[in-house]
């Protein structure tokens, strides 16, 4: 009872001041993503949201207890519009399949950096990844693999899209020049030659990279 009267309360308090009314959960957790793929993770805050949502900041708490189920629940939404997106997975051969799922790991990683960001910061990064990921195994079942096999296969798989992802979203920015992976290859004083060393410090194509590392990975895995 004394739980309907809080509630009854806040909605009449936002009623008063003349603000948004009717408002629900989906309505909340959907304008939160938007605000972190719009301004970046830093800007969900109870507070922004609740100016966002021309609500009060109480009602934001009526559909989520704490900041920590708002960004768990913006992840797991985040993770369905990523499939959603994707539309069906494309390829010739089995192997096609299973690097066009894998890919898209890689692709909305990049594309949606602060939702990507934002699930790093919070651990809730499985979550994010989940149905991609599930998507991926589907097409590892439907190459042949199973059991076990199914499941290295996805892991490697995971862990090579994983590993260019920590390369590819690395801000080089927030460092000093002199740190920067191109001065450190120039300066340093390891024996190699001149060729390699300025090879080292130009810029890598990191989409191609990573692309030939996830082909190789496949290659291994998945019957040909």
């Amino acid at each position: 009872m004394a739980g309907s009267v809080v509630r009854s309360e806040r909605r009449d308090g936002d009623a008063g001041t003349g603000r948004r009314t009717g408002l629900d959960r989906a309505d909340v957790i959907a304008t939160a993503l938007d605000l972190v793929d719009r301004e970046g993770a830093a800007a969900l805050t109870m507070r922004r949201l609740a100016a966002e949502l021309d609500v009060g900041t109480p009602t934001i708490y009526w559909h989520v207890a704490n900041r920590d189920e708002l960004v768990t629940e913006v992840i797991r939404l985040q993770s369905l519009r990523l499939v959603a997106a994707g539309g069906e997975v494309q390829g010739a051969s089995a192997r096609d399949r299973v690097f066009d799922a894998a890919r898209r790991i890689w692709s909305s990683s990049i594309e949606h950096r602060a939702t990507t960001s934002l699930a790093h910061q919070t651990g809730t990064s499985s979550i994010l990844m989940h149905h991609l990921e599930a998507q991926l195994v589907q097409e590892l079942e439907s190459a042949g693999l199973d059991g076990e096999a199914a499941a290295e296969a996805c892991r490697a798989i995971v862990i090579a899209v994983g590993g260019s992802l920590l390369v590819a979203l690395r801000d080089h920015g927030q460092s000093a020049p002199e740190h920067r992976p191109d001065a450190l290859w120039r300066d340093g004083d390891a024996p190699i030659s001149q060729a390699t060393r300025e090879a080292l410090a130009s810029p890598p194509d990191l989409e191609q990279l990573s692309a030939t590392v996830l082909r190789a990975v496949i290659d291994h895995y998945v019957p040909g």
